[in-house]
């Protein structure tokens, strides 16, 4: 994918850092975005940091500027952001929990898809894909919230598809299983993490269809669950 320039958001998070080494593999240039970011979080020439703040409007558009002032093109947008919370009821969930899991799963996915749809429609040849979870088509009791914010997501991705695919941008959403990360290994110390998704494979998955051979696919809901189906 040399001379692709690749937008990675939630670059160093648990799957995001996965994501960002494997575009770099491929000799694209990869932009790397959170919250917090810095260009010693990754030591290669083909990647630069833009710490950014994706759930608002404006902070969505300063990002995408500043990605096509610095590299004139967006070939590749990769969203990684995300965030869970649960345990309570529908019943028992507060305004906060609610509203902090729309911001995070759904307002941060509207405002870049806002921003950058029109950078990405530009090449003829481009791809957005985006993390759901597995949640978002079998909700559990407890997570209501959550899996209410990852639907709305998956639909907006699909949305997305059938809005761009004769300007050649493709849009695809892959709904991983418990991943094995860090913080998920923290939450869960004594899950079988044999059964959880590998953050790798995730990024394989995703690599592959920012490449040529992934250019028929779009509009899908890719469901990755690992061992623990």
């Amino acid at each position: 994918m040399t001379g692709k320039v690749v937008l990675v958001t939630g670059a160093n998070g648990g799957l995001g850092k996965y994501v960002t080494d494997a575009f770099l593999g491929t000799g694209a240039t990869v932009v790397g975005t959170s919250r917090k970011i810095q260009q010693a979080d990754f030591n290669n020439p083909n990647f630069t940091a833009l710490p950014a703040e994706i759930s608002t409007r404006e902070g969505a558009s300063v990002l995408i500027d500043q990605v096509v002032t610095r590299f004139g093109r967006l070939d590749v947008l990769v969203h990684t952001v995300g965030g869970f919370a649960g345990g309570q009821s529908i019943a028992e969930t507060d305004d906060a929990t609610f509203q902090q899991m729309l911001e995070l799963n759904l307002n941060s996915v509207f405002h870049i898809l806002r921003a950058s749809i029109p950078i990405l429609r530009q090449t003829g040849n481009s791809r957005l894909i985006a993390i759901g979870s597995r949640a978002a088509l079998e909700p559990g009791a407890g997570v209501g919230a959550y899996s209410a914010s990852k639907a709305a997501m998956v639909s907006l991705i699909r949305t997305a598809a059938l809005e761009n695919k004769g300007a050649g941008l493709t849009a695809n959403v892959i709904l991983p299983g418990t991943m094995d990360t860090p913080a998920n290994r923290k939450a869960m110390p004594n899950a079988d993490v044999s059964k959880w998704v590998r953050p790798d494979s995730i990024a394989s998955l995703i690599s592959w269809l920012a490449s040529d051979a992934g250019r028929d696919i779009n509009g899908a809901v890719i469901p990755v669950y690992g061992c623990d189906v």
